[in-house]
């Protein structure tokens, strides 16, 4: 195909969406190096992500034109050479074994904490914040709506003073710092990160809980805990996993415990993430559907609440890239001008996942025999 060819095939693709090449609005984009368009038909997503990185074309709002494609499905239209192969070795390999677990921690948690002590605001929280107080008033910025999904969190589980929480994918260990604090528990943490697991260990110092570097199929049998919540972990459990995972998470748990499942979640059943973010950012990731998690869940947990606030994942997204645009001058060299393209793609394209309804932000609670009269979800 010639170049001549490949411009116009790019070009009405973008028009699906109304975005223009050398457009002046702030969605439409700036191509500054002609190969960008052979690169986006051979390689799809992760063409279009790594020839951003790479400075050949560029958009003063980039969140806007992702979201103008993902709401007119152009990312359907074209499929790469990379998306075939992540789908062929999903479906011949596990992608998320033990050995494969801790990938993710070394390349993604394990970037380093001034990155995320600068991007993720007074707690190191990494997943969805939720915008609204008890009484249902909007929030206005991070820290508070941080503040208040931990509590909301801890609220959906009814914890009391002296209970014993297990936390599945503790990152930092805020979740578990919040509650033994604000409601009176002990706990144990587990993360796959060795820097999250040395921050999470002194944050939590003095207080009633341990962190571990562990995998969630590592606990012991026989180990009970009376509530356990996972806060953003699940996206990296992997499809071919998830009955084991929620075998574990019933083990673990009393029989009139409680487990909160905090995940972010896609309308479609897939077996892999998309390639770029799997090269990039989640290696070896994917996200669940509601029907793969519902047929996990199936004789282990009875669904008591399914709570979806995804909107409030845009809103948080939108936070941290204020957050991180202004510490850029401060931090370290490492971060050098492609990882900064390359984070500015990964927030704007999760944004814009949100944004379209792409993707879901779900909060499940699930009981192993049923609570007892009914369960009365708080929001």
């Amino acid at each position: 195909m010639s170049a001549e060819s490949l411009r116009h095939r790019v070009e009405a693709l973008l028009a699906l969406a109304d975005v223009q090449v050398g457009g002046e609005r702030p969605w439409d984009i700036q191509v500054d190096d002609e190969r960008f368009y052979a690169r986006v038909i051979a390689q799809g997503s992760l063409g279009l992500g790594e020839s951003y990185m790479d400075g050949w074309w560029r958009c003063e709002s980039l969140d806007a034109a992702l979201f103008r494609l993902l709401r007119a499905h152009v990312d359907e239209r074209v499929h790469g050479w990379s998306a075939l192969f992540d789908g062929l070795r999903a479906h011949l390999i596990n992608l998320q074994t033990r050995k494969r677990a801790f990938t993710v921690g070394e390349r993604h948690y394990d970037l380093g904490n001034d990155l995320y002590r600068a991007m993720l605001g007074q707690r190191l929280v990494y997943s969805c914040g939720y915008w609204r107080d008890r009484s249902g008033a909007p929030l206005h910025d991070l820290d508070s709506a941080q503040e208040a999904k931990l509590d909301l969190v801890c609220r959906k589980l009814g914890l009391q003073p002296g209970m014993r929480v297990l936390d599945i994918g503790c990152g930092w260990g805020e979740g578990l710092k919040f509650a033994a604090q604000r409601y009176g528990v002990s706990g144990v943490g587990l993360t796959i990160s060795h820097e999250q697991a040395e921050y999470a260990a002194e944050l939590c110092a003095g207080l009633p809980i341990e962190i571990r570097l562990q995998d969630y199929r590592d606990l012991q049998d026989g180990e009970r805990f009376d509530r356990a919540f996972s806060l953003g972990m699940f996206e990296h459990v992997g499809v071919r996993n998830y009955e084991t995972y929620f075998d574990a998470a019933r083990r673990a748990l009393a029989p009139d415990g409680l487990f909160l499942l905090h995940s972010i979640g896609g309308n479609r059943s897939v077996t892999h993430t998309d390639p770029w973010i799997g090269k990039y950012i989640f290696p070896n990731s994917m996200l669940p559907s509601a029907r793969q998690i519902a047929e996990a869940v199936e004789q282990r947990f009875v669904i008591e609440d399914w709570h979806n606030f995804s909107a409030d994942y845009d809103l948080t997204l939108q936070a941290w890239r204020a957050n991180v645009e202004r510490a850029w001058p401060q931090l370290d060299e490492r971060y050098d001008e492609r990882f900064r393209r390359m984070w500015r793609f990964y927030l704007a394209g999760a944004m814009a996942s949100f944004r379209s309804r792409h993707a879901q932000l779900w909060q499940l609670v699930l009981s192993p025999e049923g609570v007892p009269g009914g369960y009365v979800a708080p929001r």
